[in-house]
């Protein structure tokens, strides 16, 4: 864990969306140090599946140290974002560090998206980091050591990161965008403007909501990993730090932290890598290069089907892959209709949701209640296939491989 040091003491820090998660845990991370916080956020009453207003986590923050002020905020709106800069200036006499977290997703493709959804997703990642990042400009240019961390990642132009979600890479995108104009534009004002992501899938409330329950928190790290990150880059020197699209397990290993396990939510597993990252050091490059086609979280584990696939994921191995060598696609229909694949073609093998990459050597189509029932033993796959339930096109022995991985898989669910 990066060590305070106390040079956060006394500095104002300005949150969006920290009533809960990596916002909150950040905004506790600062107030250990005696840090001024103003939580940003628009959660000022209970939600009725994520726990944490802007008021709980206010009182969290005093409890660790620091002072706090709660601001109901739609970063949506301008009038709503400039009145609580006003009275964050008013009640602390500036504005040291800025923290754009707060974020919309919708992990949809361009025809599965409402325009009121592209609309969301945009004006809280992109616009509303900008809108804040100008309302709190004139005041970080007077801060103390002043810094402005965007909760985006690298800007990859890979399609992979396009196709299947177009708008919210869009809104993402813009995000890191801010950093790569705001850097280089407010460099002689000494404001640091960096980015931070994560390596790996985190755990937190709403991701909890998305379905994936404790087998997908076995897979994440917690949001502890980012604060510690955060930490370190706002105790760097603005004036020479500036410009970055950090990783959260680079930044803690350039600042010495050799102790990444302390993070994960169960030490030694298999960890989820995140999206928009092509490679990864240290711990977890060889399980990340041995499964390049994991899916993301959000896109796995929000369904039965998808929990299943997770399962076949943690069971697979490099011995299987040599015993079996074919990528498999599953067109599954009825209520969980969708596609995924099973790769056994390189590494360890992956799982992941929609198309494989390469082209499948097996294709497999039937109901999501006879998919589970197959993989529950419930039902054989050749009287499936015989029955009519089961549907194969492609290499037909190389399918009748798939009960050896459905055995294994058995176990586990």
């Amino acid at each position: 864990m990066a060590a305070n040091t106390g040079k956060l003491a006394g500095r104002t820090l300005f949150i969006t969306g920290a009533s809960r998660g990596i916002g909150k845990a950040i905004a506790l991370k600062a107030a250990r140090d005696g840090a001024n916080v103003v939580i940003a956020a628009k959660t000022a009453e209970p939600h009725p599946k994520l726990p944490g207003t802007i008021y709980t986590a206010a009182k969290e923050v005093e409890e660790a140290g620091g002072k706090c002020l709660p601001c109901v905020v739609d970063i949506r709106h301008e009038e709503s974002v400039n009145k609580a800069v006003e009275e964050a200036v008013k009640k602390f006499g500036g504005i040291d560090i800025l923290v754009n977290n707060a974020s919309a997703i919708s992990l949809t493709g361009t025809l599965e998206t409402p325009m009121k959804r592209y609309d969301l997703m945009n004006q809280v990642n992109t616009r509303g980091t900008f809108l804040c990042s100008r309302a709190c400009l004139p005041y970080l240019k007077k801060g103390n050591n002043p810094h402005i961390l965007n909760l985006s990642p690298p800007l990859n132009m890979s399609p992979l990161w396009f196709k299947g979600h177009a708008a919210y890479t869009i809104a993402k995108y813009g995000m890191s965008m801010c950093v790569l104009g705001m850097a280089a534009e407010f460099k002689d004002d000494g404001i640091a403007v960096n980015a931070l992501w994560p390596r790996t899938a985190i755990y937190t409330a709403a991701m909890a909501m998305l379905g994936g329950g404790d087998e997908v928190a076995k897979q994440c790290r917690k949001p502890e990993i980012m604060a510690d990150s955060a930490y370190v880059i706002f105790t760097k020197d603005s004036r020479s730090f500036t410009g970055n699209f950090a990783i959260d397990d680079e930044v803690l290993r350039n600042a010495g932290v050799t102790d990444l396990e302390q993070y994960s939510c169960v030490p030694g597993q298999t960890l989820l890598p995140d999206f928009f990252l092509d490679s990864a050091p240290g711990d977890i490059q060889k399980q990340m290069e041995d499964k390049p086609d994991m899916a993301k979280v959000e896109t796995l584990a929000s369904s039965g089907v998808d929990k299943t696939f997770l399962t076949i994921g943690s069971i697979l191995t490099e011995d299987m892959v040599k015993s079996v060598k074919g990528i498999f696609q599953f067109n599954i229909t009825g209520d969980e209709n969708g596609t995924w694949f099973i790769n056994l073609k390189t590494g360890s093998g992956s799982v992941g949701k929609g198309e494989p990459q390469d082209k499948a050597d097996v294709t497999v189509t039937l109901k999501c209640d006879n998919f589970q029932k197959m993989f529950a033993g419930k039902l054989n796959p050749t009287t499936a296939f015989m029955s009519g339930k089961l549907k194969i096109k492609g290499d037909t022995g190389l399918a009748l491989k798939l009960d050896k991985i459905m055995g294994k898989a058995r176990a586990k669910l």
